[in-house]
């Protein structure tokens, strides 16, 4: 990035791009190490070390991937050590952008984080996101460590508001209530918010998964323990092999030889995400009971076939459903609120549903004569 000139560059040769810069963003994955947890910085550091060999002129480094406290500290380290005549500033900037919506969550944003206290860097990052400005984005400058916590506390949090509505759902189906209900009831909480209150068979993706592991192996690692955290991985863990369990018992308690129709295999709609899809843990269950699993994706199934070689993938939710024992809804995708439920009936070898995103209303599915099960819902 060129601030004076108002230019983005690219280039496939680094040393050019990093010599004309002011600005340097450093966006590699994070995931989580093997074996125990934490989060691999090994592209960051390595990201920062080809930036210290072109460094000319002051120059901010910008992480923007998501990264454990203390990461820029080490950053500012390796370039400090490669290059100690050079002039740089290592700068935190998170980024808050939602899988399937980030050019609008980019153009739009609730806040943009910057953690510095170099008063040159944030003149630069001022000007980077000057663009914005006509709506007005709140820049919230902090420092660098705070803004590291901020990115993950974020995530932990709406981690833990699905979790904890997926866990009130178990309790509705207890007590006969409706889980909908209640998430609208407290949703209208200003204090609290609709969203991140929808049941479901529990989170995925890039981002809650790692980060929430991250984050708490963070907590332990410092003598602050996380248990709210610590108690939401386990209980998210367990929500999705909970959810074959449902399958398994709206058919009468065994899947052996069945066929099951699965709708939707990402782990949100408009992504074509299968990292830690609640779709994996469910399959796993159902095929290991001896169930015979069809499943159809808009998007996904290209990611899904070499990560779950036991599932014949079909071309549409029709021929998904056909000859089936049950239809499996596991990620709502719009297409899936359109069905034909009629032509499904037809298709079906019994009229089960059982609808893990709630995506249809219990009695105008009964009405067609379906069995349906949902999730938290009477």
């Amino acid at each position: 990035t060129n601030v004076r000139q108002n230019r983005l560059s690219f280039t496939t040769d680094l040393e050019p791009a990093v010599r004309g810069a002011d600005a340097v963003f450093i966006a590699v994955g994070t995931p989580s190490r093997r074996g125990d947890g934490h989060a691999d910085l090994s592209f960051v550091y390595a990201a920062s070390e080809k930036i210290a060999g072109a460094l000319d002129g002051f120059t901010v480094v910008v992480n923007k991937s998501t990264v454990p406290v203390g990461t820029g500290d080490e950053v500012e380290r390796i370039i400090r050590e490669l290059r100690p005549d050079a002039d740089f500033a290592v700068v935190s900037n998170p980024e808050f952008l939602r899988e399937g919506a980030a050019i609008e969550d980019f153009k739009r944003p609730d806040r943009v984080v910057i953690g510095t206290d170099d008063s040159r860097a944030r003149e630069v990052m001022s000007e980077i996101y000057r663009p914005l400005s006509l709506n007005q984005p709140p820049l919230v400058f902090v420092g660098r460590r705070t803004s590291e916590l901020t990115k993950y506390a974020a995530n932990a949090f709406l981690a833990t508001k699905i979790t904890f509505i997926n866990e009130v759902a178990d309790l509705c189906e207890k007590v006969g209530a409706d889980v909908q209900d209640v998430a609208r009831g407290i949703g209208l909480d200003n204090r609290i918010g609709g969203k991140f209150l929808h049941a479901g068979p529990g989170y995925g993706g890039s981002c809650f998964p790692k980060d929430t592991l991250a984050l708490m192996k963070t907590g332990q690692d410092s003598g602050a323990s996380l248990r709210i955290v610590e108690t939401v991985v386990a209980v998210n863990d367990a929500r999705k092999r909970a959810m074959a369990r449902k399958v398994i018992s709206a058919l009468g308690g065994s899947v052996r030889g069945k066929r099951i129709a699965l709708l939707g295999l990402a782990f949100k709609p408009n992504t074509d995400d299968m990292r830690d899809a609640p779709s994996l843990a469910i399959v796993a269950s159902l095929a290991g009971d001896g169930a015979k699993v069809y499943a159809y994706d808009p998007e996904s199934m290209e990611q899904a076939r070499p990560l779950m070689p036991e599932v014949t993938f079909c071309e549409d939710p029709y021929s998904t459903a056909e000859g089936a024992d049950a239809l499996v809804i596991v990620t709502e995708w719009d297409a899936f609120r359109a069905l034909d439920l009629d032509r499904v009936r037809s298709l079906l070898k019994q009229p089960i549903i059982v609808d893990l995103r709630n995506v249809y209303r219990p009695g105008d599915v009964r009405k067609r004569g379906f069995n349906y099960v949902s999730v938290g819902r009477r």
